[in-house]
Formats: C-alpha cells, sequence, structure tokens
C-alpha cells in the first residue's frame, strides 16, 4: 500500500492515507479513461496513444515507480525510433496528464523530486505548407482525376471556405443555408459553434456535391451528411487513401490536407485581407492564433510602415 499524505482545507494538519498500489495500466483503464470518456469530446485519440504508446512499454509499472529517469528513456527510445518530435510531445502531453491526475485523486503523493513533469521536445519554428496557384491547379486536376465520387468536391470545399477536414466530413445538409451562404457548424473544435462564410464557388461546389448524391441515389435530407460513403451510408471516416494518390500524382507529396486551410489563409493574407478578417473567417477563438500568417505580406507591411515615414519625414 502506499501511504500518501493529503492537507486539509486550511494546509494545518495532514493525515495519512492508504490507497492502492496501481499499475499505469489499471489506473488508465479503471481511472483516467472513464473520466476521459466523460470530459472530452476526443477521447479515443487518449485510448489510440496509450494503447500504441505507452500500455506494452510502461504499463506493468506501478504510478510511483514511474521516475524520470524511467521516463527519460521512454521518451529516448520514442526519438531513436523516428518518430517526430511534434508526436512525441503529445505522448508527454498525456503522461503528463496522467500522473498530474494520479496526485489530484491522491493515487500519487502531491510532491515527488523524482517524478517531475516531463519536458516537452524543441521542435523549432512552426513549419507551414502553402499552396502556390500553380500548386493549387495541379492538385485539383489530379482530384478531379480521382475515382472517389467526391474527393474533388472535398478539397475544393476546404480550399474555397478554409474549413477544417473534420467540419466538413461532420456536415449536414441542414446545415447549410445557400440562401444566406452560410454553413454553420454546431461544434468547432474550440467546443463553440461557429458560422462559415460561402462563396458563391463554395455554392457551386456544394450544388456539385448534390448532383453526385442524386446520381449516387443518396438521400439530401436535411439529417444526412453531404459527404456520405455510398458503401455504408455514412459519413466517411477518411478520404486519406484517395488523397495520398492524387497529391502523388500532382507532385505535391508533402502536402497534408490541413495544409489547405493554410493555403487559404495565405490567399487573403497576401491579397491584402486584414488579419481580424481572417480570424473571424478561420474560426480562431484570439487573434494570436491568425498571427502565424501575419509574415506572408510583407510587401505589405513595409507599405504601411511608409505611411508614418511620409508624415514624420517631411517636418
Amino acid at each position: 500500500m502506499l501511504t500518501i499524505f493529503n492537507r486539509d482545507k486550511n494546509q494545518q494538519d495532514s493525515s495519512r492515507i492508504n490507497v492502492e498500489r496501481l499499475t499505469l495500466n489499471r489506473f488508465f483503464d479503471e481511472q483516467y479513461f472513464p473520466h476521459a470518456r466523460a470530459s472530452k469530446r476526443q477521447f479515443q485519440h487518449d485510448w489510440s496513444t496509450f494503447n500504441t504508446h505507452m500500455r506494452a512499454q510502461l504499463g506493468h509499472y506501478h504510478l510511483d515507480e514511474l521516475t524520470n529517469p524511467v521516463l527519460d528513456v521512454w521518451v529516448r527510445e520514442q526519438v531513436v525510433s523516428g518518430l517526430q518530435r511534434s508526436t512525441i510531445n503529445k505522448h508527454i502531453y498525456l503522461m503528463n496528464r496522467l500522473l498530474n491526475l494520479a496526485r489530484h485523486w491522491c493515487f500519487l503523493p502531491a510532491q515527488n523530486p523524482h517524478q517531475q513533469s516531463i519536458r516537452r521536445l524543441p521542435v523549432g519554428d512552426y513549419t507551414q505548407r502553402f499552396l502556390s496557384e500553380d500548386e493549387i491547379h495541379r492538385l485539383l486536376k489530379c482530384c478531379r482525376a480521382s475515382s472517389h465520387p467526391y474527393l474533388y468536391h472535398f478539397v475544393q470545399l476546404l480550399l474555397l471556405t478554409g474549413a477544417r477536414k473534420g467540419e466538413a466530413k461532420a456536415a449536414r445538409w441542414r446545415d447549410v443555408d445557400l440562401v444566406k451562404r452560410l454553413w454553420t457548424v454546431p461544434r468547432s473544435k474550440n467546443g463553440r459553434s461557429r458560422r462559415i462564410i460561402l462563396n458563391s464557388n463554395a455554392v457551386d461546389v456544394i450544388h456539385g456535391i448534390q448532383t453526385i448524391a442524386e446520381r449516387l441515389n443518396q438521400p439530401t435530407q436535411p439529417s444526412n451528411f453531404l459527404f456520405t460513403n455510398p458503401k455504408t451510408g455514412r459519413a466517411y471516416h477518411s478520404f486519406y487513401a484517395a488523397w495520398h494518390v492524387a497529391r502523388e500524382d500532382a507532385g505535391l507529396d508533402d502536402v497534408r490536407i490541413h495544409d489547405l486551410r493554410h493555403t487559404f489563409a495565405s490567399l487573403l493574407i497576401n491579397k491584402g485581407v486584414s488579419i481580424y478578417e481572417v480570424q473571424t473567417l478561420l474560426g480562431h477563438s484570439s487573434v494570436q492564433m491568425t498571427q502565424r500568417y501575419a509574415h506572408l505580406a510583407p510587401d505589405r507591411l513595409h507599405t504601411r510602415a511608409e505611411i508614418v515615414g511620409g508624415i514624420v519625414g517631411n517636418v
């Protein structure tokens, strides 16, 4: 049994509490995962990460045995195996959360000098990939040639709206108002609803999606998905297989689907749209999230700076 100290609200005295020594596997299965399932939208990611990168490697350790030397070896082995540092940092985040909750729920002492939070790995500057106009045309041409019934329209819609792929996959016909040219996302990444502006080309794309659905004898009732898999009758789980082929055919094997959202933002910034307008169109909760695109229009910023130069320099 593990003896720990638990302080009352006045932090005046302490009393000993005996709790069962759990292995990491038991703690995850019996304590953490039920909690995550009830409190997190994307709890499946934690399940997948734990089963792939923690269960076999660390799951047999008792919680108090997960000291920094043990965890440092776990991190180092992931680096040696060739995993990207950004991916390893996601695993580190989950491990830190597991141990912090174990302390919060009194399965571990509140303080242990040998069990500090794992430091995240340095990843360097955030890199983004933007498609040029020529690359956009090449990509769309290859998507159009794909045997996938919806890939071309799916990619078009993301480029034209800056929507996230998950938002597009989950979109239902009731979410789209073609008269007002608005697409409502009931629950976005930040947990709130948001509205996506549909330009005239995006409206045409949605009409095209409807035409394909009718050709495939798929329903387009309000509760149906825009992109319905004709084999399952449900929303597509992924477009990756067809996307992978199309991007390679276009010579763009380094482009991710999420880069279409980056491209939408870069096209706006380079045409002089303000960072605040781009923030609204992307649905960012703060302008700091959009600020990463500010470097895309250096000539425009130089021009704006010259305005002050023209005033002060002539005095």
